[in-house]
């Protein structure tokens, strides 16, 4: 079988699902693979370099055509699809529900989707989940990207002239995202802090040094999944004024806070603003979803108050070499999962549990 994979259209998305090392095991499964014309230019390879390790270098459309199974990260545009064959396996992240019309229209045209952000939680899926790899990384960028906006220096320091205080962080959300901001801004030495609804994620918090901070006498709201419900009124007035009395200590936050299916939850409100230092950063990594602060604008930094609130769009792309290389072991533990050794093509078994989540064949209403 042929696996392709091509260069995003969208050109801030520099990640891609192929690095050597699973070319390589991929070609020693048994798969041929193509890729496009400088496909490895945001990993810092040639051509050459991995045309030397067993693979091709192809145009966008002759991968298209000519792929068994095509890897992407999004959606193809309308365009691609038209190139696509009957019964081509399509794997890669493609929020159905986000993009109706493309998708009803890859399966009306018989191609087989399985969209990896719906790997169910559970073990066995654990090493193929795409959103835990790439919310990692972005929790790290996020922790980098605030500081390198911040005006003072993060640990604390004894000098001759007096001491430094260190740096405070707050951490809405401690999911992936969250416990790796968690652990970023405590190895650079900042005084870290973290909410959660899910009181699971206390201990969490506290075995990365963080201190946990959530709403007295609140019950644990976690779905079954692991992910977070959304929360109810009474919760939100209880949250609103403990999120008062801490924002106005903190000098960079963390925003990450997601309910599944649903826009990003509005956190920080104008008010909690207007509390806050001058010369406080917001880095806002649910922006993509509406964002968990006010201003949050997507792409954009805004600055309100004299604090400025960082929006920027697909995090885990702004490091896009390490991304690639989680993303692509991602595909590979993935594929590997369901290759079949003896007839050499991948199996969908659609009474499996991971199939069952991922596998998109019936028109969207």
């Amino acid at each position: 079988m042929i696996i392709g994979s091509i260069l995003e259209e969208d050109f801030s998305e520099k990640r891609v699902l192929l690095t050597p090392d699973t070319i390589r095991k991929l070609i020693q499964l048994g798969f041929k693979v193509n890729v496009e014309n400088n496909f490895g230019k945001y990993l810092n390879l040639k051509d050459e370099d991995l045309k030397s390790i067993g693979a091709s270098c192809l145009e966008k459309n002759e991968i298209i055509k000519s792929s068994d199974i095509l890897l992407k990260i999004n959606c193809p545009t309308h365009e691609k699809i038209s190139l696509l064959r009957e019964n081509t396996i399509l794997i890669g992240s493609f929020f159905p529900h986000l993009n109706k019309e493309i998708i009803n229209k890859l399966i009306n045209k018989k191609i087989k989707i399985l969209s990896l952000e719906l790997l169910p939680r559970i073990t066995r899926a654990q090493s193929m989940d795409i959103l835990s790899s790439q919310a990692n990384i972005a929790g790290y960028k996020a922790v980098i990207d605030s500081i390198y906006e911040f005006n003072k220096a993060v640990p604390m320091m004894m000098t001759a002239a007096g001491t430094v205080t260190p740096a405070k962080f707050f951490i809405i959300g401690a999911g992936v995202a969250g416990l790796q901001a968690i652990a970023t801004a405590k190895r650079l030495g900042g005084v870290v802090s973290a909410t959660d609804v899910r009181l699971a994620s206390k201990e969490q918090v506290e075995s990365l040094g963080g201190k946990f901070v959530f709403v007295e006498g609140s019950q644990n709201l976690e779905t079954a999944g692991g992910y977070a419900k959304e929360v109810g009124e009474d919760y939100k007035i209880k949250q609103e004024e403990l999120l008062k009395k801490t924002l106005a200590l903190q000098d960079i936050v963390i925003c990450t806070a997601l309910v599944p299916g649903k826009k990003a939850p509005r956190i920080i409100n104008e008010e909690m603003l207007g509390l806050m230092k001058k010369g406080s950063i917001i880095f806002d990594l649910a922006v993509e979803q509406g964002g968990n602060c006010i201003y949050s604008e997507c792409g954009k930094t805004v600055e309100k108050f004299g604090i400025k609130i960082l929006g920027y769009k697909n995090v885990p792309s702004r490091i896009s070499e390490t991304a690639s290389s989680l993303l692509s072991r991602n595909i590979y533990n993935f594929i590997s999962s369901i290759y079949d050794k003896d007839t050499k093509s991948l199996k969908i078994d659609e009474n499996d549990e991971i199939i069952k989540s991922i596998y998109i064949k019936n028109v969207l209403n």
